[in-house]
């Protein structure tokens, strides 16, 4: 396979100065003399380290050795915040999840202190599935976690080194950042960090033929920038999932309390949302319990959307406020702006309606 999915042997513990300093330097990362290994002991709460940078989307994959390519995975964006070996796992929104993935905890037993930037996935028949994952984004009982990691283990594909011992690494140029990360030898049971390659195109061809969702390029030089979505990482997706807010449903046939579809929207030019489609597929039985459960209590008087939504799809439909963040898998996005034969897939509770509008579209 072009892009490993194997996992490796476990790295192993490290700290201390000596490391630091040489680790650092064989990266090419300048060290600050004098700075000490580690961070101050934080009482109470870990509060939330940043938001994650955020890739642009591409018309093309760019060609030259200024950028490397790395694997689109279809999961959940996460930062790994690793304090005095324990970690601490935060969602794009700045939610804690460390709950949700207990797959995730020996990540703080690595390092005594590294801020990772990747993305945790499930995985069915061989692929990253995000239909896999949705159960166990939403969980925050440890217990019921570990229950469920038992049957639907997840991985975390590391990407990013943001800091280690202390020392912040995001002005760095990326292929400083990625040197050092895979110096750290941090692959493991439920981790790897997956390769990056020279040759974007070709990532593309076989991102497509083994059923992945495409490739991320990144530009060599570039530091890592917080919260922004920039013109130095550039996504290339095979297109075939959208993130959508939901805007409306409509009982199931000669039901009134069962969900039978939704209603749902992608951002305009104006800030607002424009109908996409309706959407039944995939909603039977709990899943569609869940959702109807998140949505009842947003009952509005009038449709959420900018433009006049169909008769047809607009009749029996109770309007809600579009807070709700769905993924649905469909056949394309028709010039009418319309999703074809869309199924639902899951929430996205790591993504809010305002990072929909950020991204310009269901990306």
């Amino acid at each position: 396979m072009y892009a490993t999915m194997a996992t490796c042997r476990a790295g192993g513990r490290g700290s201390g100065e000596t490391i630091t300093r040489d680790v650092l330097r064989v990266a090419g990362v300048s060290y600050r003399a004098g700075t000490t290994p580690g961070v101050a002991r934080q009482d109470g709460p870990v509060p939330a380290p940043f938001r994650p940078m955020l890739a642009s989307p591409g018309e093309r994959v760019p060609r030259g050795s200024a950028w490397a390519h790395e694997v689109k995975w279809d999961g959940m964006r996460v930062l790994a915040d690793v304090r005095e070996g324990r970690v601490t796992v935060w969602s794009r929104t700045e939610r804690d999840v460390t709950a949700a993935f207990p797959e995730l905890d020996p990540v703080g037993e690595a390092y005594d202190d590294m801020l990772l930037d990747g993305e945790v996935v499930a995985f069915e028949d061989g692929r990253p599935s995000f239909h896999a994952l949705a159960d166990r984004m939403h969980v925050s009982s440890r217990p019921k976690a570990v229950r469920l990691a038992a049957g639907r283990p997840v991985t975390f594909m590391v990407f990013d080194l943001l800091r280690l011992f202390g020392e912040d690494l995001t002005g760095q140029p990326w292929s400083a950042r990625r040197r050092l990360l895979e110096q750290l030898d941090l692959t493991g049971p439920h981790r790897q960090v997956p390769p990056a390659y020279d040759d974007g195109e070709q990532l593309l061809a076989a991102t497509a033929e083994q059923g992945l969702e495409g490739v991320v390029s990144k530009r060599r030089s570039s530091a890592y920038h917080p919260g922004r979505r920039s013109a130095d990482w550039r996504k290339h997706a095979h297109r075939t999932t959208y993130s959508v807010v939901v805007g409306g449903w409509r009982p199931e046939t000669g039901s009134d309390g069962r969900l039978g579809a939704v209603l749902v929207g992608l951002p305009d030019a104006d800030g607002g949302w424009r109908f996409a489609g309706r959407v039944g597929s995939g909603l039977a039985g709990a899943e569609g319990d869940r959702l109807l459960r998140r949505i009842r209590g947003l009952e509005r008087e009038g449709s959420p959307f900018s433009d006049e939504v169909p008769r047809i799809d607009a009749a029996g439909t109770r309007w809600v406020e579009p807070e709700v963040v769905v993924e649905v898998r469909t056949l394309e996005l028709t010039c009418q702006h319309r999703l074809r034969q869309p199924t639902y897939l899951g929430v996205r509770r790591d993504l809010t309606p305002v990072d929909l509008q950020e991204a310009g579209s269901g990306g």
